[in-house]
């Protein structure tokens, strides 16, 4: 089967999911006793301010800064505290390398393209097949045009759409400013995570739970811009409660959670607290929704009796 079409999808690493895939303002309103009105929808600030946090000991210091992988050209970011923790460091590091455009097609060919010969909209009822095809027409988009794609994968695709087509561009994303600036540094770049493995949480997902995944992206496509840009100017001003509230009601299915979140940040603060035994100055940059809430990275690594201090700026 040939799969040069491909190249035409937004090939988005899984990274992309959670920031395509944002609460939007009605889900907030009623995810339960404590939510209503508490995340009221904002302007992105001129001179964003992101949230940065440190910790160190005599010969290590490490940087924890939360990061959007989408947003709107021309958003100033880097300067202040952030510019200077980045400039210090001799070592970057992501939740993954991106790797050259053949390689991801590869990748993307062998996990998200479904194996069974059974379309995306076969895989659904009627009245989610119904809803679907309904979301692709008031997008432009065929509606056979995911047909052979894994339903998560399909999901993902979807989610950016509108947010492409309203300026927002992966070109723009705060990794990709950072890995551009460190290869122009000869700085050291660390991935946690493959891209294989990246894809293969959600590949390996029950398909139960890719159908739910689908039907959240189709029921709050609508919403989808105005849900992102909230995000934006909640990372911008460092607002990490209203973010964490932000991300929670957009994550509510506990095996999306678990594995978007929860598990990888049980996995990279393990990481962190073998990193701090060897010297050096890291600048650590993963989605802001890992560096929010309970189940946070910086909760995780206190409880390891690591202190993270946020900086103030």
């Amino acid at each position: 089967m040939h799969y040069s079409w491909i190249k035409r999808l937004v090939i988005a690493p899984l990274f992309l999911i959670l920031t395509a895939c944002p609460a939007t303002k009605n889900e907030v309103e009623t995810a339960g006793d404590t939510a209503p009105n508490q995340v009221e929808i904002v302007q992105i600030p001129d001179d964003p301010d992101p949230a940065i946090w440190v910790l160190k000991d005599d010969d290590t210091t490490i940087y924890l800064f939360g990061t959007v992988h989408i947003l709107k050209p021309g958003l100033s970011w880097f300067d202040e505290a952030v510019k200077e923790a980045f400039d210090s460091s001799d070592e970057l590091v992501v939740e993954m390398i991106e790797p050259d455009p053949a390689e991801m097609v590869k990748i993307v060919s062998e996990l998200a393209i479904d194996q069974t010969g059974k379309s995306v909209r076969e895989k659904l009822n009627a009245e989610d097949r119904k809803d679907y095809e309904a979301a692709l027409v008031e997008l432009g988009i065929p509606v056979a045009s995911f047909d052979p794609l894994e339903l998560w994968f399909a999901s993902v695709n979807i989610s950016l759409v509108p947010l492409m087509q309203n300026g927002y561009d992966s070109n723009s994303g705060v990794e990709k400013d950072l890995t551009a600036l460190a290869k122009s540094r000869e700085m050291k770049i660390v991935g946690l995570e493959t891209p294989r493995q990246q894809l293969g949480f959600f590949d390996n997902l029950p398909e139960e739970a890719q159908i739910r995944f689908l039907n959240f992206t189709i029921d709050t496509v609508g919403e989808m811009v105005e849900g992102m840009d909230n995000m934006v100017a909640r990372w911008a001003l460092a607002d990490t409660k209203a973010l964490a509230e932000l991300m929670n009601a957009g994550l509510e299915d506990k095996v999306l959670y678990d594995t978007l979140l929860a598990n990888r940040n049980a996995t990279w603060a393990e990481w962190v607290e073998a990193r701090m035994d060897k010297p050096g100055t890291i600048f650590m940059a993963v989605g802001a929704g890992h560096l929010a809430g309970e189940s946070s990275l910086q909760e995780l690594l206190t409880e390891k009796g690591l202190k993270v201090k946020q900086i103030e700026y």
